[in-house]
């Protein structure tokens, strides 16, 4: 069984950083393409960002290009964002996700596993 615990979430004032992280475990580790998405309250769950299987290709959302990073440690099995520049609007519940599939997948929908989430709040 595949299980994803995030960490790192918590209180920041805006203009701030964090950095969020994953943890994969299961029987085949870090052999997947992962994600991460937020959901904030009243709203749809929403993609931040996507890495391939190695790691090597990555695409973000428009809405954190330039102030989010995402890196996949397939040797550590883990997968982390580290976010900057933090908004307001950037409060939410951030999920990792994993899916068996090779290329980066932004569709919520074709991810097979999901963490618990973590909760991040921008508030002076």
């Amino acid at each position: 069984q595949v299980t994803l615990v995030e960490s790192g979430g918590g209180l920041v004032q805006p203009g701030g950083s964090l950095r969020l992280s994953c943890v994969v475990s299961g029987p085949t580790q870090m052999n997947y393409a992962m994600g991460w998405f937020r959901q904030a309250p009243g709203k749809e769950r929403e993609f931040i960002s996507a890495a391939s299987r190695s790691g090597a290709s990555k695409l973000y959302a428009d809405s954190v290009k330039g102030r989010f990073t995402m890196s996949k440690d397939n040797e550590a099995n883990t997968v982390s964002l580290q976010m900057s520049s933090l908004k307001s609007e950037d409060t939410a519940v951030y999920y990792c996700a994993a899916t068996d599939k090779t290329m980066v997948v932004i569709l919520d929908k074709w991810y097979e596993y999901w963490g618990q989430g973590t909760q991040v709040t921008v508030s002076s």
